[in-house]
């Protein structure tokens, strides 16, 4: 391996002033072929987790080829990029000019809702088409995940039945979907949700095609281990098996964050040190807009040619912008002796980290680095070996 074809080789070879975005193709390859060969059913990337066409490009060759977009911006995107892909416009509130462009010039037949006057607006934007799959989106708990979803979308278990009555009437296929919050830190939150379902189904009395269990499927970041996701793909197909469909109905689901997470993170530069608070070149008008307005807790660590011996200390972050608010509490644990001139690897930044980006303040970095090293969590259990053969085995298929 390279040195500069690992984080520790950008930082000490390439000396960047400004952030570098590191990129790991053969860890997002990893995870399209984990879900695409472990989950019983099929897998829609949720792009707006990072719409990088480079990340695109590797989950359609590793076997992910339906997509879940949620703007007309994203059905533009991948389809000029996948011409042969399947693209679903699961965003329950849509402009009815971009429903009409949707379906009339890029081929999309599945869209969600979750009230009466958006299957409206989808019938008449369609020219009441006949070939759709609607999938109504039902509102459940967010209470086993660490960002809720449970707030904007969905329609309530009292008028579910009614709509999916509606729906079925005017669909070719109907579906249910539903969101259980995301980084779900346990598998009874799908549990929980088809049994809304399968209440919901049984009301309205109506045959279902499709049962979109969404995403929420966790990484792995410092204070949060969640079971392993065969875990889930085995709660999801037990409860599916038990609910009242079609026999040929369709099982879907929507990774993000699991798809992305571990496909890139950031090298950054620590400009000041005051105390336990370190300033660095990136932050939450940049990759780290979860650290700063959720308290999200990204692993870190110091690049260093020679490694420190001191101990850890918890530090907290300010961004390069002129704002109090570019501040990201942790705290980080770092070596007590770091200090500016020191380059630090956040890492697990694949989902939303480049996705969330800014130019406030001019503080924009689009530089990015392939590297062949290992993410710095994985939910996709390959040792040090495994990991240094898997990258090598991708790079030379890439060439």
């Amino acid at each position: 391996m390279r040195n500069d074809h690992s984080a520790l080789g950008v930082a000490t070879t390439l000396r960047p002033v400004s952030p570098v975005t590191c990129i790991r193709p053969h860890a997002a390859a990893r995870a399209a072929r984990f879900f695409s060969q472990k989950f019983p059913g099929k897998v829609l990337y949720a792009v707006k987790a990072n719409p990088s066409p480079e990340l695109i490009q590797v989950l359609w060759e590793n076997g992910v080829n339906h997509f879940d977009v949620a703007s007309i911006a994203e059905v533009r995107r991948v389809r000029a990029m996948l011409p042969d892909a399947t693209l679903c416009y699961m965003h329950p509130v849509k402009p009815a000019e971009a429903i009409a462009e949707a379906y009339h010039e890029h081929g999309v037949r599945t869209f969600s809702l979750d009230c009466l006057e958006e299957l409206e607006k989808i019938m008449e934007a369609t020219g009441h088409a006949t070939d759709l799959t609607l999938c109504v989106r039902l509102r459940v708990s967010s209470g086993h995940s660490k960002l809720s979803l449970a707030s904007k979308f969905g329609v309530s278990a009292e008028e579910a039945p009614a709509l999916l009555l509606a729906t079925r009437q005017v669909a070719d296929s109907l579906g249910v979907c539903f969101h259980v919050g995301s980084q779900s830190m346990s598998p009874q939150a799908y549990a929980d949700a088809l049994a809304i379902a399968k209440t919901a189904i049984v009301q309205a009395g109506v045959t279902v095609d499709v049962v979109d269990v969404g995403g929420g499927f966790p990484s792995i970041y410092p204070g949060m281990v969640p079971p392993p996701l065969e875990a889930y793909f085995e709660t999801i197909k037990a409860q599916f098996e038990e609910l009242p469909i079609s026999y040929s109905a369709e099982l879907w689901c929507e990774p993000g964050r699991a798809l992305s997470a571990e496909y890139s993170s950031v090298v950054v530069r620590v400009e000041k040190r005051s105390g336990d608070v370190l300033f660095i070149n990136d932050g939450s008008y940049g990759s780290l807009f979860d650290a700063a307005h959720v308290n999200w807790r990204f692993p870190v660590r110091l690049l260093r040619e020679t490694p420190s011996q001191t101990k850890t200390a918890e530090f907290s972050f300010y961004g390069p912008t002129c704002d109090d608010m570019d501040f990201m509490k942790g705290p980080f644990e770092l070596p007590a002796d770091v200090r500016p001139g020191d380059y630090i690897e956040i890492g697990m930044l694949g989902a939303y980290g480049a996705a969330l980006r800014t130019d406030f303040n001019g503080f924009r970095s689009d530089k990015t680095q392939e590297v062949l090293d290992a993410p710095m969590f994985t939910a996709y259990g390959s040792d040090a070996e495994d990991e240094a053969q898997l990258a090598l085995n991708f790079a030379k298929t890439a060439e």
